[in-house]
Order: structure tokens, then C-alpha cells, then sequence
């Protein structure tokens, strides 16, 4: 039995029969449902993150006049699942963690964009990077995630990459075809979901 333990530097270890491993030996891990409680113990804790919890109430605030599109947890969720759906059908190797936290934190950034006018998606790398840090991801996975939020607003290639996947599930979440906005709305209509796409 495995055990996720957080110790006072909040650096993120496993322990198995009194033997700590590091984080970066994540594939020593071989029980699927061990993987899946400690992934589900780190999406919890950028869900309860202050700066995340604050940034997110403060998004809500900004946007409860909006009448498109909004950046609610329900749209950072819907990019989660599609993205791991597109990773699973592509037999990606991406951690679902890591598919996670990349949508949890895609858009946070809005908050400092709707104060300063930063572009949110430099914005939500900044804070993705304190949020990661402070929860212990590793400095690889950190990177591969802010990497994936810097790009997300461009077509990125190659196809079978974090980025691309973000950029690609970020679309398709969005239901374009029920939306009373969509002919107000600024999207390029390429862009569009102008029926249910699978």
C-alpha cells in the first residue's frame, strides 16, 4: 500500500513499507487505483490553493454580467475530461494528473487580464507555476504544464502533445451550436462548434 504524505518543505513523496520515493519515480507506482487517489489528492489541492480559490471567485465577480463564454471550474472540468478522453483515445502516456492540472489552471490567469490587461495566458502561467510549486510538482512536470497553458491559444504542433491537446479540448468544450451569443460572439466561425462534435 502506498501512501502520499505532503512534509513541511511541500515536497510531495511516496511511502511503501517505510521506503520513500521521490515524485519523479511516479511509474514505480503500479497499482492504477493507488495513481488514481494520489492524482486525485493533488486536483484537490489546487482546487483548495488560496491564490486559485481567490482568482476563481474573483473570475466569477468579473464575469457575471458576461454574456459569453464564461471561465467557470465547470469549463476548466469539461477541458480536464476532454482532455484525457483525446489523450486516451491517442494511447498518449501523459500522467492524468498532469492532463488535470494543466486544465485546472489554463485560464486562471483571467483574473490579473480583467485587472491589468496581462495576456491570461502568460498571467496563468505565472500563477500555475506558484500553485505547482507550492503543492510539489516536480520542475519537470511544472514546466511541461506551463509550457502547455503558454501555448494554448495557438493550433500547436506536433498533434499528440500536452499543448495540443489543451488547445484542442479547450475548443471542444465549448458548445457554440446552443449559445444565444454565437453570432456576437468573436471567434472566428472555423473555430465554432456549430454542432456536437465527438
Amino acid at each position: 500500500m502506498y501512501t502520499a504524505l505532503w512534509n513541511t518543505n511541500v515536497r510531495f513523496t511516496l511511502c511503501k513499507n517505510n521506503a520513500i520515493l521521490d515524485r519523479k519515480h511516479k511509474y514505480s507506482i503500479e497499482n492504477n487505483a493507488d495513481k488514481r487517489r494520489i492524482a486525485l489528492e493533488r486536483y484537490q489541492q489546487i482546487l483548495e490553493h488560496a491564490l486559485y480559490r481567490e482568482a476563481l471567485q474573483k473570475i466569477n465577480i468579473y464575469e457575471k454580467d458576461r454574456k459569453f463564454c464564461c471561465h467557470t471550474l465547470e469549463h476548466f472540468c469539461d477541458v480536464a475530461r476532454i482532455m484525457y478522453i483525446l489523450a486516451l483515445e491517442e494511447q498518449s502516456d501523459l500522467e492524468q494528473d498532469v492532463i488535470y492540472a494543466t486544465a485546472l489552471l489554463h485560464d486562471i490567469g483571467r483574473v490579473i487580464e480583467y485587472k491589468d490587461g496581462t495576456p491570461h495566458d502568460k498571467a496563468s502561467q505565472d500563477m500555475a507555476k506558484i500553485i505547482l510549486t507550492d503543492i510539489g510538482y516536480n520542475a519537470d512536470e511544472i514546466q511541461l504544464i506551463i509550457d502547455a497553458i503558454g501555448s494554448h491559444r495557438k493550433k500547436e504542433e506536433p498533434e499528440h502533445t500536452l499543448a495540443s491537446y489543451l488547445y484542442r479540448a479547450d475548443d471542444l468544450s465549448r458548445n457554440c451550436f446552443a449559445c444565444a451569443m454565437t453570432k456576437e460572439c468573436y471567434w472566428d466561425e472555423t473555430r465554432k462548434n456549430h454542432t456536437l462534435t465527438l
